[in-house]
């Protein structure tokens, strides 16, 4: 490694340089990264963050990427993942404590083995625990606000339990949107117990469900849109005769309009452009503004 920040970087966690952000996310879109870090402990990651601020070096800490649609620029900057090592799951009673890079559907699974009821609705969503608490994920009418008792968060270099009182959960929204220096690193949940054959047999029927109505076959960023008060953003993308629309390699799913795939190496330009194009198209129409679920990255 000829690059001294890299070099830097590897003392202190696995580091790997110049790797394509298309590889990191769900969407598979995206330049590529300067620097890619996976931090073992809650030491290592405030380490590699004092060092990249006393470098003046952008960063971004992700987990799987569900939610992301990255520029083709690539980003001079790093990018920490916290998906590989920040996993660990602490039952006690009702209660689960679990680290921010643990995957949310082998967490469903696992609670439901554990006969505990309460992320149920999360079974089907491909991303991480952080993730989730970020977005306030939710499906079926429920949401991870439901069942957060505290959030575990890096800010201000320090270490420190917010309460869920504090972290301002709405649709689709959290405090940590406005805050993109704090880091989601754990979260202590509060479950109900329940047979677990009850837990699992729901589960089960979601996801056939889920099978049935969603393109899971090719990339995407699940749902782009937030369903407006009242109305779902599916119908009014098939309102607007979009259903299978493309541009370039970006394409609405016929299945379900509220996903758009990435059918043909789509760049991030034809899908954001595809968007747009939804956006305006559905404002002439109806007079609703639509607004992402995804999280734009990298982008001037």
């Amino acid at each position: 490694m000829n690059d001294e920040l890299c070099s830097e970087l590897s003392k202190i966690a696995v580091t790997v340089c110049d790797q394509s952000l298309a590889t990191m996310t769900t969407l598979r879109i995206g330049g590529r990264a300067k620097y890619v870090v996976y931090p073992e402990t809650d030491v290592a990651l405030d380490l590699i963050i004092r060092l990249l601020k006393e470098k003046n070096v952008p960063y971004k800490v992700i987990g799987k990427g569900s939610d992301l649609l990255c520029s083709d620029d690539d980003f001079n900057g790093a990018v920490i993942k916290l998906d590989r090592y920040f996993n660990d799951v602490i039952y006690n009673g009702d209660e689960i404590t679990v680290q921010a890079g643990e995957s949310i559907i082998a967490l469903a699974i696992d609670a439901a083995k554990h006969g505990l009821s309460g992320l149920e609705f999360a079974s089907g969503i491909p991303g991480t625990v952080g993730g989730t608490v970020y977005m306030n994920a939710g499906a079926y009418k429920s949401c991870m606000a439901d069942v957060i008792q505290e959030v575990f968060v890096y800010r201000d270099e320090k270490l420190e339990w917010i309460p869920a009182s504090e972290c301002e959960f709405s649709y689709r929204t959290s405090v940590f949107q406005k805050h993109p220096d704090w880091i989601i690193l754990a979260v202590r949940l509060k479950m109900t117990p329940k047979d677990a054959s009850e837990i699992q047999e729901l589960m089960e029927s979601r996801r056939t469900r889920r099978l049935a109505s969603q393109p899971l076959d090719k990339p995407s960023c699940g749902s782009v849109f937030r369903n407006p008060e009242g109305m779902n953003a599916w119908e009014l993308i098939d309102g607007i005769g979009y259903r299978g629309h493309r541009n370039g390699g970006a394409e609405v799913s016929s299945k379900h309009c509220n996903f758009i795939l990435n059918v043909d190496h789509a760049t991030a330009a034809e899908y954001l452009a595809l968007v747009q194009d939804i956006q305006a198209k559905v404002k002439e129409k109806y007079g609703v503004e639509l607004r992402t679920e995804m999280e734009k990255f990298n982008w001037k």
